[in-house]
């Protein structure tokens, strides 16, 4: 495969480096010139000087021949650019950007970016993969991050007990689905009334998460 990646510093060089390695063919484009200079001589991959969002040094590039374009500057507008510029212009397949403000992730795809990465997210995301938070535990994620799966374990203060789902009012693009009830599953309907040590599967999208525990397990959630 070609790829092209927009941006310096260490990610660029450990990523050119990587794909490399794995016999693709790889084009960097760096605004710094020293660096751009330096990196030509550590690494096998054929690297330019300037901006990525300029079409002229794009077409040098090979965009109208690669297969991946990769945005990694540290500006979240610099990359957005970039990787539309790539795509309508060039026709690339595949765009990639580096979100650094995690806000910004769902515009970039909103905005017809192949995958948004936000390296927040993802760290924040994998501390609590680690971690057990009393009655909140397994929490993972799927489609790229954009949906959470969590396990809600109910105690006798919650104040979801006793009440049916359909009365809770949980958040738009959060649902129970399902409960563990001692050694019996459920799959819950809207009249599903929630008993104390019910082990509720949660899935949510990211930005309504924590709306969605305070529902079901109160404030201190």
């Amino acid at each position: 495969m070609r790829y092209i990646l927009m941006g310096g510093g260490k990610t660029a060089y450990f990523l050119a480096r990587d794909f490399i390695s794995k016999g693709h063919n790889v084009t960097l484009i760096i605004r710094n010139g020293d660096e751009a200079a330096a990196l030509s001589r550590q690494i096998r991959a054929t690297v330019l000087h300037g901006d990525g969002s300029d079409p002229v040094l794009l077409e040098d590039a090979g965009a109208r021949r690669a297969d991946v374009f990769l945005a990694l500057t540290p500006h979240d507008e610099d990359n957005l650019v970039a990787c539309q510029l790539a795509q309508s212009m060039f026709g690339l397949p595949r765009t990639i950007a580096v979100v650094n403000d995690p806000e910004n992730e769902a515009i970039f795809q909103q905005l017809g970016i192949t995958v948004a990465v936000s390296a927040t997210r993802i760290i924040t995301t994998l501390i609590e993969e680690q971690t057990t938070f009393g009655a909140i535990t397994n929490l993972f994620p799927v489609a790229e991050g954009r949906i959470v799966v969590t396990e809600v374990r109910l105690d006798a203060d919650a104040p979801a007990l006793e009440k049916t789902l359909q009365s809770l009012k949980l958040p738009e693009g959060a649902l129970v689905a399902g409960i563990l009830r001692g050694e019996t599953v459920i799959v819950p309907r809207g009249s599903t009334q929630l008993q104390q040590s019910d082990r509720l599967i949660l899935v949510t999208q990211p930005g309504n998460y924590g709306e969605a525990l305070r529902i079901l397990m109160g404030e201190d959630a």
